[in-house]
């Protein structure tokens, strides 16, 4: 197992600006926190809104020649990247648990994951494609090409650090476009490495460019608000990204947002309980409950919803709480003081609505910032549990009376996100397909992201899609060419 020290090495006290590793133009610095202990582990270079427009004019700079690199090199250059990656994969897992806290087992995961991003968006590149016809009224030829929108700037979440950061980079890369990466201030290491990986697999300067900064508004304005950004791609919170596609607005820039959700879990009378519980601790316990497409509420039928509580209460009995880095550990502490407190709240706002506790309930003492995994039934039509993200290790059960009911209980929020739908009944899951308002769905499975998958949800869960061929074309423009008939007489 590498060490701490070796892994924390080189990532302190730097931005990633212009190909070259520098302070901030303050010269102040925040400190990363490990959540499971409460201890600092690194401190970072703090960006200025200076230093944000100092990577924007890096990757201006960069971004005509970048644009002009062949598809095949830029591939090339991607794929170098995933291999380094499989390089420094234990190094990679273990920067995540300590700045996020996450089981080291969930890390690696991660890693494989995130990796997948480079490897597919580096054959991707090649793969840019138009098309070529007469018009309808053959007086000419149609030409659709695409190129590379420009410059990005992109927004990364801190529950996700690697994975969230080549989920954006990689496809902007391949398409030609040049970025600033934003991370999370909570998790920024990560994405530091990451910088470093793609200056050793041969990216050009000013490509890409990493601001760390604890004023995330302060540097991001100023970006957003300069006429030279072409596009805008965030991760995190609907209220956030309303406040960003506002400010986008006055540019006119394009815009991907991947924002909040409230997934529903769906069991049917007919479903295969194993595979259902299976399916559910995956879906909601996975990274802690702290993951966008976590199953927020779980609809059971009433005819099996009392087995399924008790069957699954078993299974969270049985998880292992402590910091990521221990053997056996399960799940790891939430992200800070304030996903603890909002947890709590959600639980006793059920509680006091007469839902049953089950297991678990409160927050565990410290030191770290952790809660225990729980689970509630029963849950009354109002809670706020129903109605919020829970982003925590918290199990919400109600029960449904029959098809029609589960479909409205499903639909009944703003967001939409993400689904799971178990049921032995093919012809009922074509019709939950249908009918359920989610840009994505998982069919008797728990986990459904795959870097060849268009990711993305409707409603107030955001637009546009993350991944897949479809990722690719959040960063290229359209281009329509007529040229005359080549046989109409001169």
């Amino acid at each position: 197992m590498t060490s701490t020290s070796e892994v924390l090495d080189d990532l302190e006290d730097r931005l990633f600006i212009g190909g070259r590793w520098r302070e901030s133009a303050s010269g102040t610095r925040f400190d990363v926190v490990d959540p499971a202990t409460g201890d600092a582990i690194a401190h970072v270079a703090d960006a200025t809104p200076a230093d944000g427009i100092a990577a924007l004019d890096a990757a201006v700079a960069a971004a005509e020649s970048w644009a002009a690199t062949t598809p095949r090199v830029r591939g090339e250059i991607l794929r170098r990247a995933f291999d380094l990656v499989q390089t420094q994969f234990e190094e990679l897992a273990l920067l995540m648990t300590l700045e996020m806290g996450k089981p080291l087992a969930e890390s690696r995961s991660e890693v494989t994951y995130g990796g997948e991003f480079l490897r597919w968006f580096s054959e991707e590149a090649v793969r840019i494609n138009g098309r070529y016809g007469t018009n309808p009224e053959g007086t000419g030829r149609m030409i659709v090409s695409y190129r590379p929108v420009g410059p990005c700037y992109l927004i990364t979440p801190w529950n996700f650090p690697l994975a969230m950061a080549t989920r954006k980079i990689a496809p902007a890369l391949a398409a030609g476009c040049t970025v600033v990466l934003k991370p999370a201030e909570l998790t920024p290491l990560t994405t530091l490495a990451l910088a470093g990986i793609l200056q050793e697999a041969g990216l050009p300067d000013g490509v890409v460019n990493v601001v760390t900064t604890t004023d995330a508004a302060g540097v991001s304005g100023p970006i957003i608000r300069d006429p030279r950004l072409r596009k805008l791609s965030f991760t995190g919170s609907t209220p956030v990204g309303k406040q960003l596609i506002r400010q986008a607005a006055d540019s006119v820039l394009r815009v991907s947002m991947e924002l909040g959700g409230n997934a529903p879990f769906l069991v049917f009378e007919d479903a295969d309980l194993d595979l259902a519980i299976d399916g559910a601790m995956l879906a909601k316990f996975r990274n802690i409950g702290q993951a966008c497409t976590a199953a927020n509420r779980f609809l059971v039928h009433e005819s099996v919803a009392e087995e399924f509580a008790e069957r699954v209460t078993a299974r969270v009995r049985e998880l292992h709480m402590g910091r990521g880095t221990e053997h056996g550990v399960t799940i790891g502490p939430l992200i800070d003081d304030r996903a603890v407190t909002k947890a709590q709240d959600l639980v006793d706002d059920a509680v006091m609505r007469r839902a049953a506790l089950r297991v678990g309930g409160t927050s565990a003492p410290g030191p770290g910032t952790f809660f225990e995994p729980t689970v509630l039934v029963g849950v009354a039509t109002g809670s706020r549990i129903l109605e919020e993200e829970i982003f925590g290790p918290v199990l919400a059960i109600v029960p449904f009376a029959d098809e029609a009911d589960a479909v409205r209980l499903a639909n009944a929020t703003e967001f939409g996100l993400v689904s799971y739908v178990f049921t032995q009944d093919p012809a009922r899951g074509q019709r939950m397909i249908d009918r359920l308002e989610t840009g994505m769905m998982g069919l008797n499975v728990g986990a459904i992201s795959n870097a060849a998958a268009p990711f993305g949800g409707v409603k107030q869960s955001g637009m546009g899609r993350e991944g897949g061929v479809e990722g690719i074309h959040e960063y290229l423009s359209v281009k329509y060419t007529l040229t005359p008939d080549p046989y109409a007489k001169r």
